[in-house]
Order: structure tokens, then C-alpha cells, then sequence
């Protein structure tokens, strides 16, 4: 802006030196403030929509290893009629969501940060934080469920070595910690990667699929025993569709896949925010129609073709449908080269929630102040992910059909907050029949997720733990760095300059801060008048009033504007901030290098309970501001030579 004096405040991260703090660091950026909507930085290589939708794509479609044998287990001969609605609702339910949410996050903020804006201050923090543990379930069961059923695929290979039998948790274990292995050395070229896998795997899957349809065909009594079995279990179509409608929301695993690829959107290559909007909807699309058209066939065929005792626990079918029809009708060497495919593709399923993880929570936590400073580090990260991916493993004993619940719950959470912030948006401009749809979407998502926690509660009892982990931590942690500068970056307009400069050339600078209230010429000639009496100041000697005005308090730090002001004869500087405190430090430190000078600041004593004062400075950005400004200044300069002074009376 011309005309004004920019100062910008950082911090450098911790741990620069050398040891393996410094390795563990590695690549922690500057702290410095970035909204929720800043555009993205340009590092990234961008590529074709299709390529992209690659990497969405080996978490997306390789829920095809587990899929058809999970909704198998829960739908039994009903299978391919739940996954018709399962489709159902993937097309015109969640499809229509995920292109509104990719129009309104350009940047690939995702449902979460819509959300967060449509709900400001504390309630949509404490919301984005509940939002976060659904997510963590839905990124850690993703790498733990791809794990053990990779380990699936692996240990029912007739080539396996029979030592490792019956080792699920073992190797399952080996593949989260060579997954984690891999981001602490560093992890890139994901895209090109991502493109060979999907191509193999769903090539393979399209062999598998068409021979199996073939040996349907060509075996007709096998669709006549299926539909025997329906006709003899149930009393009419209707109830058959009534009851898929019921349980299809067991099947939920297979639509992941659709808030990661709004949040690949900025790696979409494009000239213009609308060029990346339609790339966006054609990732989703095709996504979604490729992934339904599997999801029917390979329902349809593993009902058909294999045997319910096949897919229970310790059959050879389960979490492994498709790789048990490629065994059977295209012989062990087909198999194994289908089960390597699988295992690789899950295992990167993996690193995509890992590297989906690592993009969520810097992007949100440390920008709360709900994180240490570590936390905007790639490898400690991966360290506690991996970790915690190790605890869920042990719990679940690598069960894949286990890990299903508390996966479709992370799944479902997300694809229900989207879909409300959507209807929210629409409503507020007023779009009627938007409103209507998405509103209905909303019920949908709303009694698919709640049915799915009440049947499989596992699932909202990790995502319990998650939450209560988050915010705990997150509060902690927010208060403990409740003292720091919390300012990113500080501007001055023309008259505040003019007015520090001079004050600067009368000698001390005297600064009075003052609450501000009527503002009218009793108030500043009251609080000058106390002020001066207070702290023994000469009559002649010019003041500068200081007012900060508390805007979001919620908000961590963030970039301030110092503004001046004559009023009634009196020089003043005003600032709007997320605490007062903080802000009073920021601008004494700033007005000191400007000057050179030391700059003196004269408060009162606050009445009251300090623990109050101290909860109402966390939760409100006031409190007892003379202490706690003081306390910033002395974390922010150690050297009390050059440190603004605070006068209290």
C-alpha cells in the first residue's frame, strides 16, 4: 500500500543447530501466519487432471481389494442391490457435494475450511478440531486397513513362504513402519508413481472382471441359485430393496476418496482458477463413474462366483474378493502378479493418507496455536502417525473386516459435513431449490453416518479418542504459547508514523494505554489526568494513547494495522487485534526499532480475581493486560536493557 511502513515480525522455528533435532525439523517453515484461504504455494509440479486423479486414486480405488468382500459379509445375497445404492448415492448425492465444495476451495481447503468459515470464533475452531479427529480416523485407519489387507493378499499367495502364515500383525507392522520409513527420508514423484499403480491395478481388475462375468454367463445357474436364495429369504422385491437400503451403509469404504481429491486441486494443471475448477470436476467425475462401474461388477461377480464361508474371517475370500477370483479362474501366476499389484496400490493407499495427514494438520493446528512448533515439521509427524498407526494395528489385531466400521465413520463424517456446509452456502444466497437438494443430500449422509456408528461403534469410539486427543492437546498447548508475539506481520498508515516521529523527537516516548470506551473528551482527559498522577508525569510532557480493540479472539496470531488518530486535541494509535496484551507488546517492540528509543507504556492495576483475568485473557483476548503484556515483552526481548518498560500504578 502506498504510503504506509511495513514491518514485518517472524520467528524463526526452533531447532537449526545440528543433531538430530536439527534432522527432525528439517524443512519446518518460518511461522508465519496463513489463512485457511491464502492461495497455495507454488511448489508443487502440476499435471493433467487424469494424472491427479491417479493420486486420489490409489486410496479411491483400491478399496476394490477389500470392498466387494466386505459388503459381502454385510449385505450377504443383497450385496449387489446395497451397492446399486451405494452408487446411487455416490452419483447424485455425494458427486454434486464434492463439485460445489472443489467451487468454493479453489486452493484445495476442502469441506473443512468451508466450514470454518461459515462458522467463525471459538465455535468454529472447537468445530474444525472435532473435524480433525474424524479425519485423523478416516487417514489412520486408511493406512492401517491398506496395511493389513495388503498383508492379506500377501499371506494367501500359495508362493508365500508358510513361516509367515498366520504373522497378519507382524508383517502389517513391517509395512507401517516402511511406510513411515519412507516419509522420514523424504517422499516425491507420488504422482508418477500413483499413475503406473492405477493403470496396472484397474487393468488388472478389468482381466479379472470380464472372465469373471464370462464364467457367469456361461454358468448361468449360478445367477439362478442367487436369485433362488433372494426370493427364498425375502418376500418381495420391495422388502429386498428396503433392506439394501439398510445396510448400505456398511459398504461406505467405497467411497473414500472424494475429499482428497478436492484437496489435490492445486496440482491440477490449469491457466485459471475456472481451468482448474472444470479439471477438478472431471478428476471427480470420472473418478466416481469409474469407481461405481467396479464396485457393481465385482459386487455382482464375488456374490455370485464365491461362497458365502468363503468370505468370512480366515476364508481365503476375505478383504480379498477379487484377488480369490483371479487365483481361481486365471491360475496362481496371474494371481500372484494381481497380488502384487494389490499390495502395492494399498500400500501407497497409505501413503496417500499419510500425506494427507501431513497436509491437514499444519494447515489448521499450528495456525490455532494449538500445536507446538514442531508439529509444522514434516518427520516428528510422521513419527506420531506411525505410531499411532502401530496402537490401531495391535488393537485390531490387522483384522481388515474390523477396521471397516471405523473406517466408513471417518468416511461418512466428512462426506456429512461437506454436504451441510454446501447447504449452508446455498441457503445464504438464497439458491431455493440448491438449498432443497443439498438439504435432502444432508439427511441422507446424516442417517447413512449415524446408522453406520450405531451398528459398528468402533468407529465413533476411535474418532472419541481422536477428538478428545485433539482438543485436549490443542487447548494445552494453546495456552502454554498464549504469551508469545503472536503478530506476523504489522503496518503502520502515514499519520501513525507521523505521530511516533513526533513523539519520538520530544524526547521518551510515553505511551497510555487505554480500554477503549465512550471515546468522548472526558474519557481521554480523565485517564490523562489519573495517569499522570499515577506515574508522577510532568504536565508538559506528550503522551501517545494506545487503544487495541479485540476483533476474533479465537485467532492465534495474525498480521495488525496500527492506524492513528487525532481526537479531541489527543494522539492516538489504534489497532484491532485477537488480544490486547499481545498486540500492546508487538507495536512497543515495533515503535522502539522505528525510533531507537525505548518506549515507556503506562497501565492500572486490574481489579479482580487473577485466575479469572487469566481465563478471560485465553478466551477473550483481555484479562489483566499490564502483567501480561510485560511478559510478552520479556519473552519476545531477553535483553531488559532495551526492553520497552511497563509502568503499572
Amino acid at each position: 500500500m502506498a504510503g504506509t511502513t511495513q514491518h514485518e515480525v517472524a520467528q524463526e522455528p526452533l531447532g537449526r543447530s545440528g543433531g538430530s533435532r536439527a534432522w527432525l525439523l528439517h524443512g519446518q517453515p518460518s511461522r508465519k501466519a496463513e489463512g485457511p484461504y491464502a492461495a497455495e504455494a507454488p511448489a508443487h509440479k502440476e499435471h493433467a487432471w487424469w494424472q491427479v486423479m491417479c493420486l486420489t486414486g490409489v486410496d479411491y480405488f483400491s478399496s476394490l481389494g477389500y470392498a466387494p468382500g466386505i459388503a459381502a459379509l454385510a449385505a450377504g445375497a443383497l450385496s449387489p442391490l446395497a451397492t446399486i445404492a451405494l452408487v446411487v448415492v455416490t452419483l447424485f448425492g455425494a458427486l454434486p457435494v464434492y463439485r460445489r465444495v472443489a467451487a468454493e476451495s479453489p486452493h484445495g481447503q476442502g469441506s473443512i475450511a468451508m466450514l470454518e468459515r461459515l462458522l467463525p470464533r471459538w465455535w468454529g475452531k472447537l468445530l474444525v478440531l472435532a473435524l480433525l479427529g474424524f479425519a485423523a480416523t478416516d487417514f489412520i485407519i486408511t493406512i492401517t486397513l491398506s496395511a493389513a489387507d495388503a498383508t492379506a493378499h500377501a499371506l494367501e499367495n500359495p508362493y508365500m513362504p508358510a513361516a509367515l502364515h498366520g504373522q497378519q500383525v507382524v508383517v502389517t507392522l513391517v509395512l507401517i513402519a516402511a511406510l513411515g520409513a519412507v516419509f522420514l527420508k523424504g517422499f516425491a514423484e507420488a504422482i508418477t508413481i500413483a499413475v503406473g499403480l492405477v493403470a496396472v491395478y484397474l487393468a488388472l481388475n478389468v482381466v479379472v472382471a470380464v472372465v469373471s462375468l464370462q464364467h457367469v454367463f456361461a454358468h448361468w445357474s449360478l445367477v439362478t441359485d442367487w436369485t433362488h436364495v433372494l426370493t427364498t429369504e425375502h418376500s418381495s422385491p420391495m422388502v429386498m430393496i428396503g433392506l439394501a437400503l439398510l445396510v448400505f451403509p456398511k459398504l461406505a469404504l467405497g467411497m473414500s476418496g472424494f475429499e482428497t481429491g478436492v484437496a489435490v486441486m492445486p496440482l491440477i494443471k490449469s491457466r485459471t482458477m475456472d481451468e482448474r475448477l472444470r479439471g477438478t470436476r472431471k478428476l471427480l467425475t470420472t473418478a466416481a463413474i469409474t469407481m461405481s462401474v467396479f464396485l457393481i461388477v465385482t459386487s455382482f461377480a464375488s456374490t455370485v462366483l464365491i461362497p458365502a464361508k468363503a468370505f468370512q474371517s480366515g476364508g481365503q475370500a476375505n478383504g480379498r474378493a477379487m484377488a480369490y477370483l483371479a487365483h481361481l479362474y486365471l491360475g496362481n501366476g496371474f494371481g500372484t502378479v494381481y497380488d502384487v499389484s494389490t499390495i502395492a496400490i494399498l500400500w501407497f493407499a497409505g501413503a496417500s493418507a499419510m500425506a494427507g495427514l501431513l497436509n491437514l494438520v499444519p494447515r489448521y493446528l499450528p495456525r490455532y496455536g494449538m500445536a507446538p512448533h514442531w508439529t509444522s515439521a514434516v518427520r516428528p509427524l510422521v513419527l506420531v502417525f506411525t505410531l499411532i498407526s502401530f496402537g490401531i494395528t495391535l488393537i485390531f489385531r490387522a483384522n481388515v473386516d474390523a477396521q471397516g466400521g471405523a473406517y466408513a465413520t471417518g468416511v461418512l463424517v466428512l462426506m456429512l459435513s461437506a454436504a451441510v456446509a454446501v447447504t449452508i452456502t446455498v441457503r445464504r444466497r438464497r439458491a431455493k431449490r440448491a438449498t432443497i437438494l443439498f438439504g435432502i443430500i444432508s439427511l441422507i449422509f446424516a442417517y447413512t453416518t449415524f446408522d453406520n456408528m450405531i451398528e459398528r461403534p468402533e468407529g465413533i469410539r476411535i474418532a472419541s479418542f481422536f477428538i478428545i486427543a485433539i482438543i485436549g492437546t490443542s487447548l494445552i498447548s494453546r495456552a502454554t504459547r498464549s504469551t508469545e508475539l503472536r503478530v506476523t506481520e504489522m503496518s503502520f498508515d502515514d499519520l501513525a508514523v507521523r505521530l511516533i516521529e513526533e513523539e519520538s523527537r520530544c524526547g521518551v516516548i510515553r505511551i497510555i494505554a487505554n480500554e477503549p470506551d465512550d471515546r468522548d473528551r472526558k474519557e481521554y482527559v480523565e485517564k490523562e489526568q489519573e495517569q499522570r498522577a499515577n506515574h508522577h508525569l510532568d504536565p508538559d510532557e506528550p503522551v501517545l494513547f494506545l487503544e487495541v480493540t479485540v476483533g476474533d479472539a479465537s485467532d492465534f496470531e495474525g498480521a495488525i494495522k496500527v492506524t492513528g488518530e487525532n481526537r479531541h486535541g489527543y494522539h492516538i494509535l489504534r489497532v484491532e487485534a485477537s488480544t490486547i496484551a499481545n498486540a500492546i507488546a508487538a507495536v512497543l517492540l515495533q515503535i522502539r526499532d522505528m525510533t531507537g528509543k525505548r518506549p515507556h507504556v503506562y497501565f492500572d492495576w486490574a481489579e479482580g480475581n487473577p485466575v479469572m483475568a487469566m481465563l478471560r485473557y485465553l478466551v477473550f483476548g483481555g484479562g489483566d493486560i499490564a502483567p501480561l503484556t510485560r511478559e510478552v515483552l520479556r519473552q519476545a526481548e531477553p535483553d531488559p536493557v532495551i526492553r520497552p518498560q511497563v509502568h503499572v500504578g
